[in-house]
């Protein structure tokens, strides 16, 4: 059985957000364990011009979940405000895997060439929809859950390779 591009694509996101809960939960213990507020680790950037934690899962949930969503030709989720707590960062991470897990492979997977127009604050960008799948979507996940694990590694969490890429326990 051959996964079609929608399944690959379901999957890494879904191994990119079992990584981003694990890390999470590591650092929502880090942080119970200093006895330091969540509100100092949302609020940390790992450069001035870069998002903040909570931004960061913030985008690597509901960025696909929207994006996938408007390449299916669904309903756009609204996630409502930005998680203000670990534990809002989980619930937004359940919330987008429903989102995707909902979405028809075929409808994912319709025209592959059909070209699909992505507002974002610098304009539009055109791309046929399989593209937009692989080398879009699925990179900006990538990014933002790496930067969310980087906060935490810089902030002393101890997280590894093996938290971000959901590795089983050894």
């Amino acid at each position: 059985m051959t996964n079609t591009p929608a399944q690959i694509a379901k999957n890494a996101i879904g191994q990119m957000h079992a990584g981003l809960e694990r890390s999470l939960g590591k650092g929502a213990a880090f942080l119970k364990e200093k006895d330091v507020a969540e509100s100092v680790a949302l609020d940390w950037r790992l450069a001035p011009d870069m998002f903040p934690m909570n931004r960061q899962v913030q985008i690597a949930t509901e960025f696909p979940a929207r994006t996938l969503s408007r390449l299916a030709g669904a309903p756009l989720p609204d996630f409502g405000a930005d998680p203000a707590s670990f534990a809002e960062c989980r619930e937004r991470i359940d919330s987008a895997r429903d989102v995707i897990t909902g979405l028809s492979d075929d409808a994912l997977e319709a025209d592959p060439e059909e070209q699909i127009v992505m507002p974002t604050p610098r304009g539009e960008l055109t791309f046929p929809r399989q593209v937009f799948l692989q080398n879009f979507i699925v990179p900006n996940v990538f990014f933002h859950v790496v930067a969310a694990y980087l906060i935490l590694r810089n902030m002393g969490v101890d997280v590894g390779k093996m938290d971000y890429l959901a590795a089983p326990d050894s």
